[in-house]
């Protein structure tokens, strides 16, 4: 790790990979006279921290406060921190938008993504190719539109919607810059889950490039849909049901939770409203329910699914469960995003 002037004087701050802009934050601390500054990390940069708190202390006459509390995107905002601070300066994730007190730090990749989008040419049978990425790869993405016109498709980058910061990005619960105007998708990064909600959506092909690993292949969607049938079937005699509604400022949807609720009791069923800030499975083990309705950030459903020891599902299932909507009536995407 390293942090270092550059030759037009910004502090960039380098640790393995990502390049973070530190110059940003202290331009911020100058333009709005902070005293007191918050800082939020997502869970795979707060090992970075305390030397990124040191640093901007060597460099202005801050308090600064570290958030402890987990960080799972974006839309995940400390806002105990905010009150507590002249700014909040968020690690990691592009803005969206939900407070003007919140400072997005984006977190870029240097590394070279250029070899493994290579190797995708060969197995791509369209002439239309889509690209998309998470907000670390983004500024890559005209480089990788250049090379594949070189080698005669035609490249394009989809705008997203209002909550998305960049053409071509997508995010674990937004995939709008993938429209399926395209033939198939080229997903660039690391994971299967943001391609596997790509290829949900547009239904069609999409292959990953992890540029951290080297390897390119084609992402089946079609064990996550068997999975999310089967969480609807588990749920299938459900009477009882707890529907948890998230305090977090890009999470909270109170008003959907309350229609879910409308919904569930005009089919003879019971439901209550669960708030809660931090939704783990051990904070709603003491419910005696049947199953729960998230109305949070749908990764809960998704990826903590088996963590629970009753059914969790989307608004969108819900639905599906009681009769209101029918698995063809429905862009597949909703599954994972949820109704915004």
């Amino acid at each position: 790790m390293q942090y270092n002037k550059n030759k037009n004087k910004e502090i960039i701050y380098t640790i393995d990979d990502l390049e973070i802009d530190i110059q940003l934050i202290l331009n911020v601390i100058d333009e709005r006279g902070a005293t007191a500054i918050g800082l939020q990390f997502p869970e795979g940069l707060k090992r970075q921290a305390v030397n990124i708190s040191r640093i901007i202390q060597q460099h202005r006459r801050v308090e600064v406060l570290i958030s402890g509390n987990p960080c799972f995107g974006a839309c995940d905002i400390d806002t105990r921190l905010i009150e507590l601070t002249d700014v909040l300066f968020h690690f990691g994730h592009s803005s969206q938008g939900f407070c003007k007190e919140v400072v997005y730090v984006e977190a870029r990749s240097k590394i070279d993504v250029a070899p493994v989008v290579a190797r995708t040419i060969k197995m791509l049978s369209g002439k239309r190719i889509g690209i998309i990425t998470t907000v670390q790869h983004v500024h890559k993405l005209q480089e990788i539109q250049d090379m594949l016109a070189a080698e005669g498709f035609e490249c394009v980058i989809e705008e997203g919607d209002a909550h998305i910061a960049y053409p071509g990005q997508v995010l674990g619960c937004n995939f709008s810059a993938a429209r399926g105007n395209c033939d198939e998708y080229i997903y660039v990064g690391g994971g299967e889950f943001h391609p596997t909600g790509a290829s949900i959506t547009t239904r069609k092909n999409i292959i990953i490039a992890n540029p951290y690993n080297n390897s390119v292949y084609k992402i089946n969607p079609e064990p996550l849909i068997r999975r999310r049938c089967a969480m609807i079937a588990k749920a299938f005699d459900a009477a009882n049901f707890g529907i948890i509604v998230s305090t977090k400022i890009g999470q909270e949807r109170l008003a959907l939770a309350g229609a879910l609720k409308r919904k569930i009791e005009e089919h003879n069923k019971n439901a209550d409203l669960i708030i809660m800030d931090l939704v783990t499975p051990e904070q709603l083990l003491g419910f005696k329910l049947d199953a729960f309705v998230n109305t949070a950030c749908p990764r809960i459903a998704i990826d903590d699914s088996k963590r629970f020891n009753i059914p969790v599902l989307t608004p969108v299932e819900l639905e599906i469960l009681i009769g209101e909507r029918e698995w063809k009536e429905f862009a597949m995407d909703e599954i994972l995003a949820g109704d915004r």
